[in-house]
């Protein structure tokens, strides 16, 4: 992994997408912009603990799996995400292969979940 870089990523994502758009429901006032950190957990399936470890660079090697539910989760771009993924130190399926495909329809899916 990149020294700083995942955690300074994701706190940086974090602090931009607003609660409403990634329907997270009314808690009361924010002190900073952004979603809060369970509720990045929340929408991508993963312990609170494990967004802070991350956030904090204090967590090695997490899989695909996870670094694709958080930029769902965090309504990441595709050349975003394939950041993310590099940051993460996973290497973005190359266009054309059976796992971008699979990866896009997912993403596709992810985005329709989202906007419903």
């Amino acid at each position: 992994m990149d020294g700083d870089g995942l955690g300074a990523a994701l706190r940086a994502w974090r602090a931009r997408v607003r609660p409403e758009v990634a329907g997270v429901p009314y808690r009361g006032a924010r002190r900073t912009p952004g979603l809060r950190r369970d509720e990045v957990a929340m929408l991508a399936g993963v312990s609170v603990e494990y967004v802070i470890r991350l956030e904090q660079d204090r967590a090695r090697h997490p899989s695909r799996q996870v670094l694709d539910a958080l930029a769902r989760a965090l309504r990441l771009s595709a050349a975003e995400r394939e950041h993310l993924l590099r940051l993460g130190g996973v290497t973005p399926a190359e266009p054309g292969t059976a796992e971008a495909d699979a990866l896009a329809l997912l993403r596709v899916v992810g985005t329709q979940a989202f906007s419903t």
